[in-house]
């Protein structure tokens, strides 16, 4: 008898008669108040956010790069000789 691969997946989870995804995808539709995301899962995307959240504050309190100054000469002469 083989083992059975490990998995995090919900469809593994749930018997259903014929072990299909097709009859799962049916029984969740049908039955919606029983499926939800686990709590690893809803805590990782917490984090994330969290994470997300925070890098968005710090770029916005950030000072401003000068990446197109007024002078184009001295951009001209750096080009040239990097050739």
């Amino acid at each position: 008898m083989t083992r059975r691969k490990k998995t995090r997946s919900l469809a593994d989870k749930v018997t259903i008669r014929t072990g299909k995804r097709k009859d799962y995808r049916r029984w969740r539709h049908d039955n919606p108040d029983e499926v939800a995301p686990s709590r690893r899962y809803v805590d990782k995307k917490t984090q994330q956010r969290k994470l997300q959240a925070e890098r968005k504050r710090q770029r916005q309190s950030a000072p401003p790069l000068p990446l197109h100054s007024a002078s184009t000469d001295g951009d001209a002469s750096k080009h040239e000789g990097s050739d």
